[in-house]
C-alpha cells in the first residue's frame, strides 16, 4: 500500500522510520519532509495547507492512508476534507482537534465528565483575569487557549510572574492562541505522558514516557516545545495506567461521542501524578515530540494496521508488543532556542554518531542541500538509543550527541534525570 505522511519534525521522521519498517508498505511519501526522513520516505513538495492539492496528490498516487503528524493540519480539518474524498486518514477531525486546539474546551469536558483535573477559569479580559489571579495567589499556571507551539504555558511561581503572562498573553505574543486564556491551580506531583489509539469508541493503551520542558538542565529556564524524553515513565505503574485509561481516557471517548465528535487518532495526555493520583493537565491530539521517537525505538509490532485500524474504525482487536528496554532521546537545537536563533549551519558527523553507539539521529529541523546536512529549525536533531536501563539508554545517546559536529548547537546534558534516579536509589 502506499501512504502519505504530512509533516516534517522528528516526531514525523520516528513515524516514517517505523512505517517503513512495515511489509505491508510499497511507497511512503512525506509531505514537506526533512533532511532526514527522504532516507526512508519520497519527499513530496506539497503545501500542507492547500488540502486540494494534498487530495490530488492522493489520488494521483493511490494513496490509501494518509497519516497526520502536526496539530496544525488537524485542528484545521485535513483529516475532514480527505474523509470527505474518500481517503483514509489517521487523526480526529477539526471538532475532536479541539482537545488540544483550545484548552478551555478540555477543561469544559473535564468538568462535565468529572475528570480529574485542576481546578480552572477562562478569561477573555485582562483586568478580569488579573482580578482572579490575585485573589489566588502563587503559584498558578496562565496558558494560552489556542495552540502555542508547545510554548504557551507559563508555570508562575510568583504573583509578578503571573500578572506579566498574563500582560503577554493578550497583547499577542502567542497570537490568536492567547485571545482567550485559561487560569489553572497549581498542581503538586511529576509529570508523565500517557498514550493511546481510538477508534471513536474503542479505546487501546500504548505506552508512557516523561519529557523535560525547560531548556536548561536542572529543569530550569523557558518551556520550549521538549529538550528530551524517556519511556516508560517509571512513576507510571501498571495501577496507575489503568486507573488513567478508566478515569481519564475512556469518559473522554464518552464525551466526544456523546457530543458527536467521536475521537479518532492517538490520545497524549499530559499527566501530574498527584497526591490523589493522575489529573490531566492537557491533551495533545497527535503523538508527542520528542516522545514519539522514544515510543517508536520501543514499538515491536507493526505499526501500519494500527494505524489503519484507527483510520476504518476497527480496533476493537488490536493489541501492540512493546520492548522492555527503556529509550531516551536527547534535542539537539539551535543555539539561542526558544528564542531567537540563526539558520542554516552545517551538521556534521551524524553517520559517524550512529555507526559508532548504535543511537539513531532523528531529524527534527533540516534540509538536505549539495550533499550536506543544514539546520533549519529551533530543535533540530534527536539523538535516542535504547539500553537495559535508562542509565544505559542516556549515556549511548550523549555519547552519540558528543560525535555530532555542530557547534551551532546545544543540548541539555541531564535528560533522564529522573529517572537515572530511581535506578541509583537516590529518588
Amino acid at each position: 500500500m502506499n501512504i502519505l505522511l504530512i509533516g516534517s519534525g522528528g516526531r514525523e521522521h520516528a513515524l516514517a522510520w517505523k512505517i517503513r519498517q512495515s511489509p505491508m508498505v510499497d511507497t511512503l511519501y512525506a509531505a514537506p519532509g526533512n533532511g532526514g526522513i527522504d532516507a526512508v520516505a519520497t519527499n513530496a513538495g506539497l503545501d500542507v495547507t492547500d488540502h486540494a492539492a494534498i487530495i490530488a496528490f492522493c489520488r494521483e498516487m493511490a494513496i490509501e492512508l494518509v497519516v497526520v503528524g502536526p496539530e496544525a493540519p488537524l485542528v484545521a480539518g485535513l483529516v475532514d476534507d480527505l474523509r470527505a474524498a474518500n481517503i483514509k486518514a489517521f487523526g480526529p477531525t477539526k471538532a475532536a482537534a479541539q482537545l488540544e486546539g483550545s484548552k478551555g474546551f478540555t477543561k469544559d469536558i473535564c468538568a462535565r465528565y468529572n475528570i480529574p483535573t485542576a481546578a480552572y477559569k477562562r478569561f477573555t479580559d485582562v483586568a478580569a483575569a488579573k482580578a482572579y489571579v490575585t485573589e489566588q495567589g502563587a503559584p498558578i499556571v496562565i496558558k494560552a487557549d489556542g495552540l502555542a507551539a508547545g510554548k504557551g504555558v507559563i508555570v508562575a511561581m510568583t504573583l509578578k510572574e503571573a500578572l506579566e503572562a498574563i500582560d503577554d498573553m493578550f497583547s499577542g505574543e502567542f497570537g490568536d492562541a492567547g485571545a482567550e486564556v485559561v487560569v489553572e491551580a497549581f498542581l503538586e506531583g511529576e509529570e508523565a505522558s500517557f498514550f493511546a489509539l481510538c477508534d471513536g469508541k474503542t479505546a487501546l493503551a500504548l505506552a508512557t514516557a516523561q519529557d523535560h520542558k525547560r531548556v536548561g538542565d536542572g529543569d530550569t529556564g523557558p518551556n520550549t516545545g521538549g529538550m528530551g524524553a524517556y519511556s516508560p515513565a517509571p512513576v507510571m505503574t501498571p495501577a496507575l495506567c489503568d486507573r488513567v485509561m478508566a478515569e481519564i481516557i475512556e469518559p473522554t471517548v464518552k464525551a466526544m461521542a456523546d457530543m458527536g465528535h467521536p475521537y479518532t487518532g492517538v490520545f497524549f495526555a499530559g499527566l501530574m501524578i498527584t497526591d490523589k493520583g493522575p489529573e490531566l493537565i492537557e491533551y495533545n491530539c497527535r503523538f508527542g515530540d520528542p516522545e514519539c521517537q522514544v515510543l517508536m525505538t520501543r514499538m515491536k509490532s507493526d505499526i501500519v494496521p494500527l494505524l489503519m485500524a484507527v483510520a476504518t474504525g476497527d480496533l476493537s482487536n488490536a493489541a501492540v508488543e512493546w520492548s522492555d528496554d527503556p529509550a531516551l532521546t536527547i534535542v539537539m537545537a539551535a543555539k539561542g532556542y526558544p528564542g531567537a536563533y540563526q539558520k542554516g549551519s552545517e551538521i556534521k558527523g551524524i553517520s559517524e554518531a550512529e555507526g559508532k553507539t548504535g543511537a539513531h539521529v532523528f531529524h527534527a529541523g533540516t534540509k538536505a542541500e549539495g550533499g550536506h546536512v543544514l539546520a533549519t529549525g529551533g530543535r533540530v536533531l534527536n539523538v535516542t538509543a535504547t539500553g537495559k536501563t535508562v542509565s544505559e539508554a542516556q549515556a549511548k545517546a550523549y555519547a552519540a550527541a558528543d560525535i555530532i559536529d555542530w557547534p551551532e548547537g546545544f543540548c541539555r546534558r541531564d535528560i533522564g534525570w529522573r529517572a537515572v534516579a530511581r535506578e541509583r536509589g537516590e529518588a
